[in-house]
């Protein structure tokens, strides 16, 4: 079964990686995260090349249904992130999962 990388076991291998401090790497890390975060919030794009591409997508108001009751409920229009992975990364995902395979092991 995969790990669950949580945000300070992310920080700790950038900064093993890039051979920079905890408190850089967390820095670097919040700045990126604030930069995406900003650009999404202004309507623009961000595109990392061949890791993938943040946007935003208007979802239309609709009516929607309470599940326990059967109700109808109105769901308001709204904009939300999104994330279009890069052939990069498509590539990468998908060689792990094929080496995992061969060796008998299982992703999930």
């Amino acid at each position: 079964m995969p790990n669950n990388l949580h945000k300070m076991s992310f920080v700790e291998r950038i900064a093993a990686e890039a051979e920079i401090s905890k408190a850089q790497a967390l820095k670097a890390y919040e700045a990126l995260i604030g930069g995406i975060q900003d650009a999404l919030s202004s309507g623009d794009k961000v595109t990392l090349t061949g890791f993938g591409t943040f946007s935003t997508a208007d979802r239309k108001a609709r009516t929607g249904r309470n599940p326990q009751t059967g109700a109808p409920i109105y769901i308001a229009a709204r904009r939300v992130p999104k994330f279009t992975a890069g052939k990069t990364l498509k590539d990468s995902v998908a060689e792990r999962k094929m080496a995992m395979s061969e060796f008998g092991g299982s992703l999930y």
